[in-house]
């Protein structure tokens, strides 16, 4: 299978990638059937060779996710929703709730345990 994935090149710390066609057992920096675009993740440049990447998806290329982040800003795929997002989005709206009650069901604690020592006090005063 045909894989569109970024291959790094740069020096230490200044990297930048080339977008590449490579077959999906390739390693990341060996030798692309095709060399497609560029991206600079510093300068957020990116230069996309259009016709050879519509070509390569329409043979059937699976882009990898970030490499489909780049293509969907650069207007080359619609934007889409993955599964793998909404879970996420999902189970973070969950956590969320669950930690605000527990922070409300502490705060209920908070409070019930001053009350009682108040009362304490009070008690402790009269007599």
């Amino acid at each position: 299978m045909i894989k569109l994935r970024l291959k790094r090149f740069g020096k230490k710390r200044e990297a930048s990638f080339r977008l590449v066609a490579c077959n999906s057992t390739s390693r990341r920096d060996g030798r692309p059937l095709q060399e497609l675009g560029f991206y600079n993740p510093r300068t957020k440049e990116t230069r996309l060779d259009t016709e050879a990447i519509r070509e390569r998806l329409g043979q059937g290329a699976q882009p990898t996710d970030v490499v489909r982040t780049l293509l969907e800003r650069g207007g080359l795929l619609e934007k889409t929703v993955r599964p793998a997002e909404t879970v996420g989005k999902a189970k973070r709206k969950a956590d969320a709730k669950e930690a605000a009650e527990a922070k409300a069901a502490e705060a209920e604690e908070k409070a019930t345990e001053v009350e009682a020592s108040d009362s304490a006090e009070s008690e402790s005063t009269e007599n």
